[in-house]
């Protein structure tokens, strides 16, 4: 239970401006479809929610992907009504990833290079784990929720959601951490 959670107006002034740029980015016409699954697409816009993350804490990570959700399913769902959701779950379960080892090593003096590889092994680990479940457990409802797959084509297309998801995260935690170290050299966090 949280208590007592005071939020300053610094705090929700940052949440807004990642929020913004978060859901800029989102919006842009910049668009990589994944080769080996076409419904998949690349982006840059998990880029801003993991640098808050490592910047602010996990409630303004979660707070800047929950206004970027809001937004998408008022503006521009994708292919699925609920594709939003699933964008949240994968983004979601990737800063959980995250934040076990900043919970379980706090040593600001370690490795930057070491720091960014466990983080982001761990994003990729949890965000993999977690969206498999997630898929197979949704993708067979119809739309809105799901696709009304067959159970063997949510199996076979399992893999390739999974390499989107650990490529997807591959640059997402190491670039987020790098904003994020470079904003704290150069600004009193």
């Amino acid at each position: 239970m949280i208590k007592n959670v005071k939020i300053s107006a610094k705090t929700i002034a940052v949440i807004s401006v990642f929020a913004a740029l978060t859901i800029s980015l989102n919006l842009s016409p910049v668009k990589i479809p994944a080769p080996y699954a076409p419904y998949l697409i690349y982006q840059v816009w998990e880029i801003p929610i993991v640098a808050g993350f490592l910047l602010y804490g996990f409630l303004a990570g979660i707070a800047i992907a929950v206004l970027n959700t809001f937004v998408l399913l008022m503006v521009f769902p994708g292919m699925l009504l609920t594709g939003p959701l699933y964008n949240l779950a994968a983004v979601i379960s990737m800063l959980i990833g995250i934040s076990i080892p900043k919970v379980i090593h706090k040593n600001p003096q370690a490795d930057r290079r070491k720091s960014a590889a466990v983080l982001t092994a761990f994003g990729i680990i949890f965000r993999v784990g977690i969206m498999t479940v997630v898929n197979w457990a949704f993708l067979r409802f119809p739309p809105p929720v799901g696709f009304g797959m067959p159970e063997p084509a949510i199996i076979m297309s399992l893999p390739f959601i999974a390499i989107f998801n650990a490529t997807l995260a591959l640059y997402t935690v190491p670039l987020g951490y790098a904003i994020a170290e470079t904003i704290k050299l150069h600004t009193k966090v």
